[in-house]
Order: structure tokens, then sequence, then C-alpha cells
């Protein structure tokens, strides 16, 4: 049986603006929900009297249209994310890397790939691409060192010339 590592180096994040009371941050998810939206990572704040969530979605294209048409307050940006295996280490692997490489992470939280042990971490960072060439790297030696292959990640945003 050959396990699958999968890895990406980029990746677009929402930023939502909710209220900060009970139920809110519910309705924002169930509303993605029925839009199709799958969560993949997230991290949810209050800051300043509102509640804040950011999230990486698995249809870009479609939470986006969720989040105009329910007139929720958001901006998307890029972040840097890798898939690595779930084990004790991880994620402090992958920080003391950028480190290493003078990053600076302004922000990280993780979640897990769907139907399977994978991690999925993400960090808003100062140098974007060289955040991405590390982790994407990182990315490479865990195949390497677990004898895995790789596919594609998240789904790339496609450009409206590209939709079938």
């Amino acid at each position: 049986m050959q396990v699958e590592l999968r890895h990406m180096a980029r990746a677009k994040e929402f930023t939502v603006s909710i209220a900060d009371k009970p139920g809110a941050l519910g309705k924002c998810f169930l509303a993605l929900a029925a839009g199709g939206v799958n969560i993949l990572a997230f991290q949810s704040y209050v800051e300043e009297r509102e509640s804040l969530v950011r999230f990486v979605a698995d249809e870009t294209a479609a939470a986006r249209a969720v989040l105009a048409e329910t007139r929720m307050i958001f901006e998307q940006t890029d972040v840097a994310v890798v898939k690595l295996r779930h084990r004790p280490g991880a994620l402090g692997r992958a920080a003391a890397l950028l480190g290493e490489e003078k990053i600076n992470i302004d922000y990280s939280y993780g979640g897990l790939e769907p139907d399977s042990k994978l991690a999925l971490l993400v960090f808003g960072v100062d140098n974007l691409s060289r955040a991405a060439a590390v982790l994407d790297e990182l990315a490479k030696q865990e195949r390497a060192e677990n004898g895995l292959s790789t596919s594609a990640g998240i789904e790339p945003e496609r450009r409206p010339s590209q939709e079938t």
C-alpha cells in the first residue's frame, strides 16, 4: 500500500469580520457549507469587540461567492501552506525552518487534510515566495524520508478563462 503525501506552497486565505455574539461563527460556516465549501483550516479570535475568522477552503471561488452573497465583510490574502504527516514535531520543524531562513511568522494555524492523516499548516508570513519555497522543500524531504508519492494539494484558484 502506497500512502500519498500532498503538498503545496501557497493558498488563498479568507479573513471574515463577524459579529462577536453567540451563533455568528456557526452562521458563517453553515452558509459556506450550504454553498458546498469545506473548511480545511481555521482560526477565530476577537479583536476590539469584533470577531474575526481566518480560514482556508477547498473551493476558493465558491467561498468567495457565498461570502459575497451573504454580504459578509471579508478579504483574501495569500498564505504559505504545507501538508505534512500529523506527528510530533511537524509544526516545530516547519516553523524552525522558516526561522532559519529569516522568514517572520505573523500568525499560524492548522487543520487536517480531509480523508487523510495529514496536518495542514497555514502561515501568514512576511516573505511568501521564500516561505513557499522552504515549505515545499520540507514536504519533499518528508516524502523522501517516508518513501511517499505526491500529488497536487488544494485546487489552484481558476481564472475565469479556465472555467468550463
